[in-house]
This record gives C-alpha cells, structure tokens and sequence, in this order.
C-alpha cells in the first residue's frame, strides 16, 4: 500500500507551506527516515513533479470549490492533503479517484483538525463528480 508514501508527500507539501522550495537532500531525507523503497519514492517524487507542473491548476481548483475558504486561507495541512488528493484525482490515471479521496481523508484525520476529514472529503467529492468519475 502507498499510505506510508502518501504521508510522506503530505509532509514534503506540508513543508512547503513555509517555503519556497525543498532541496533535494530534504526530501531524501525524509524518504530514509519514512522507511521508503525504491517504488514509494518513485511514486513521491512523481507526485511531487506533478505539483510543481501543475500548482495553479490546483489552485485555482481549490479557489473555486472552497468558497468560503480561498486557497490562500486553507489551513496548510488541510492544504497539502487537498494538494496531494487532486494531484492523484487529476494527473494520475493508474489510481482510482475514490482512493485517493478516502486516503486523503485519513490524512487529514491522523494529521489535521477534527472537521478536515470531512472538509476534505466533501471538495474531493465535489471535484470528482465534477470531474464524471461517481
């Protein structure tokens, strides 16, 4: 399973919050200490490539479903997570859209507030019915 992979990405985003760009030797750090294999940092760096190429496209998504909450004001947690779902949802044929929702909502369970699980499973929702994939 990829849950110790997707929890690693949320970190690296996570991070990102704070600033403009990790290095290279942080995220390999973080893979070491996370215990991941050659497949799960394959899978992270792909992810993470995919954020970088398509970063206004999620924004802009974000801005729009969120509506009382704009992008620039989504708690960084609850923003990463979101960040990390769509990615997946978006970019990412090979995994299925109610997979990464329902990860995603872990997540935010383990790492976020009380209310993000379902916050970000009601946008992940609504972006994937948007999308035509119920």
């Amino acid at each position: 399973m990829r849950t110790a992979a997707r929890e690693t990405v949320f970190k690296i985003l996570f991070s990102t919050q704070f600033v403009d760009d990790v290095a290279k030797g942080f995220c390999d750090a973080i893979f070491k200490e996370d215990g991941l294999n050659k497949q799960d940092i394959e899978y992270c760096n792909r992810v993470l490539s995919l954020v970088k190429e398509h970063k206004d496209e999620i924004i802009a998504l974000l801005d729009k479903h969120s509506r009382l909450f704009p992008e620039s004001r989504l708690f960084a947690a609850d923003k990463s997570i979101l960040t990390l779902a769509l990615t997946e949802i978006l970019y990412m044929d090979d995994i299925p859209d109610v997979v990464s929702a329902n990860e995603a909502a872990n997540i935010a369970s383990k790492y976020s507030t009380d209310k993000s699980a379902s916050f970000v499973s009601g946008i992940l929702a609504e972006i994937i019915k948007e999308k035509g994939n119920v």
